[in-house]
């Protein structure tokens, strides 16, 4: 089992319309084939006044071979409607986890 974590950081402003956004980011990302579950989080340890709001997405992927097809052919389309529409007022890390 492989975890593909994201996180991201957006201004507070645009807070809500992303994380009504990002759901159906995520529903999206679950039609792929070896995407078989996540779970979105919003990071605690932000001050409630802070000029960001942080989100946390951990994808759980069948295999490397299933990110491995997402990097080549969904990657760039799926990262584009959020740099659209959401652009230069986020960031975004990436990790990938590998089960012991």
């Amino acid at each position: 089992m492989i975890v593909y974590e994201v996180s991201i950081e957006i201004d507070r402003a645009l807070g809500d319309a992303y994380a009504d956004w990002l759901r159906d980011h995520v529903a999206q990302m679950l039609s792929f084939d070896g995407f078989v579950a996540a779970q979105r989080y919003e990071r605690s340890d932000l001050p409630d006044d802070a000029p960001r709001r942080g989100f946390v997405v951990a994808y759980r992927l069948r295999d490397q071979a299933a990110l491995d097809v997402y990097f080549a052919d969904h990657a760039a389309i799926m990262r584009a409607d959020g740099e659209r529409r959401f652009g230069g007022r986020f960031s975004a890390s990436r990790r990938v986890l590998r089960e012991l």
